[in-house]
């Protein structure tokens, strides 16, 4: 089973990932960007300052899919995959003056259809990210604010549906406790 943890950064998607890891320990755990070595390059280049034009970013975003998918998701799709964002992401945090259908397709064809399972996307609301932004240095996605990471919240469920991927939607003010015996309850 290949499952997805998505979430825009401070819902706590790290955490229950290292928890999952204790629980499963045979599973395959993974993220994106940088599941590979491939992507390692990638996700610095990206997330650190640069000034890349939009369509060289979300290409950049792509072969870090494409080299993800082929080198860590495909040869272990008979393992439990656990990773920390999927192709769900990819569509989410694409620019919106990219043509969506486009997006869609591309990402698509990066991950040559091998879509997650499951997408478990832990939601936050408004005031509380506002309070864990607060709390932590920005790299170059969050210093874009709250509603601009708000707006990708909702873009997660809507990639998610659109892609035709199984979604569970867990609100991030819960427990660590509690979060992950609904996330191991829907792998179990």
């Amino acid at each position: 089973m290949y499952i997805a943890i998505e979430g825009i950064d401070t819902v706590g998607k790290t955490t229950q990932i290292d928890l999952l890891k204790n629980k499963f320990s045979d599973a395959v755990v993974t993220k994106e960007p940088g599941g590979s070595n491939l992507g390692k390059t990638i996700r610095s280049l990206v997330l650190g300052e640069n000034d890349f034009s939009v369509r060289a970013e979300f290409l950049l975003f792509l072969a870090d899919r494409a080299e993800h998918v082929e080198k860590v998701i495909k040869p272990n799709l008979e393992k439990l995959i656990i990773s920390d964002r999927s192709v769900v992401s990819g569509v989410a945090y694409a620019d919106t003056s990219i043509d969506y259908q486009s997006i869609l397709n591309l990402n698509k064809f990066s991950i040559d259809n091998t879509l997650p399972d499951l997408v478990v996307l832990i939601e936050i609301d408004k005031e509380t990210l506002s309070s864990r932004l607060g709390e932590k240095d920005h790299d170059n996605i969050e210093a874009r604010g709250v509603d601009f990471l708000l707006d990708i919240q909702s873009r997660l469920e809507k990639a998610t549906l659109d892609l035709g991927i199984r979604l569970v939607k867990i609100d991030a003010r819960e427990s660590i406790e509690d979060i992950h015996q609904k996330i191991v309850k829907e792998i179990s």
